[in-house]
């Protein structure tokens, strides 16, 4: 074993160890519900609440219809700031960096006054919602598929994709989109593991998440809030490897071409 790959197997060992020693260490300490044994009561108390699969799915809603609305808003954009308006690139950037700067709890404050009087009254409505986890998750999503586009010639299959008579749709939906899988895919990850754990735009609009439900629990039990840590862990994972799993094109398939 060369020198090289023996500190790549010493840097992965670490990493996997600051990952899952604490993982573990919440997994052990949510059996201890009764004292002096270990026992699954916590996990039984969590599966028992309604208010479990009520806010969870709730966040899986939220989750889902934020992917696609950031799907739709920003893919375009990024091909047509790559394909047609690239100096205006650093100021797209710049604006996508901006949830990084300003606090959840001012955007969220700020939507509600924005959109809390004519002629848009939207804080009656989960779009509100919705529209705050697309900004929040902009910085991951624009970067994932800005990655993503410099990977391709965006330029040469736009310009192959209209030589075969393609519009701008399907130039989109079936050219760029296949070839941007990969890094569509991590943006969508990232955006799915933000909504199923955020606390601050649900609480303050009032709409039924998981983050919420998880601090109101938090402050009434010890041992139910470790347990839904894990339990939310397994879930938000194993949805991801869902998607991930529709989301695979078959073996030979090249991007573009059924």
């Amino acid at each position: 074993m060369s020198r090289k790959s023996l500190w790549a197997w010493i840097i992965l060992i670490i990493g996997l160890l600051y990952f899952f020693i604490p993982l573990i260490s919440v997994f052990i300490f949510s059996l201890k519900a009764i004292k002096g044994i270990y026992s699954f009561e916590a996990y039984r108390l969590a599966f028992e609440d309604p208010r479990f699969y009520r806010s969870f799915s709730s966040s899986f809603l939220w989750a889902m219809l934020t992917i696609l609305c950031s799907l739709l808003l920003i893919v375009p954009t990024a091909y047509w700031v790559h394909l047609k308006l690239r100096r205006i690139k650093p100021l797209i950037e710049f604006i996508t960096l901006m949830p990084f700067v300003v606090p959840a709890v001012v955007l969220a404050f700020g939507l509600i006054r924005l959109y809390s009087s004519p002629p848009l009254v939207l804080t009656g409505s989960p779009f509100l919602l919705i529209v705050g986890y697309v900004t929040l998750s902009m910085p991951y999503m624009y970067r994932a598929v800005d990655t993503g586009l410099r990977a391709i010639d965006v330029k040469t299959l736009t310009e192959a994709a209209q030589s075969l008579g393609a519009g701008w749709s399907t130039i989109l939906f079936r050219v760029i989109f296949p070839n941007l899988r990969v890094a569509i895919m991590s943006g969508v990850f990232l955006t799915f593991a933000i909504v199923m754990g955020e606390f601050t735009f649900a609480s303050l609009l009032v709409w039924p998440a998981f983050g919420p439900y998880m601090e109101e629990i938090g402050a009434m039990r010890a041992y139910t809030p470790q347990a839904l840590s894990v339990v939310s862990f397994a879930l938000t994972w194993i949805m991801i490897g869902l998607m991930q799993r529709i989301a695979r094109g078959q073996p030979g398939q090249v991007a573009g071409v059924r």
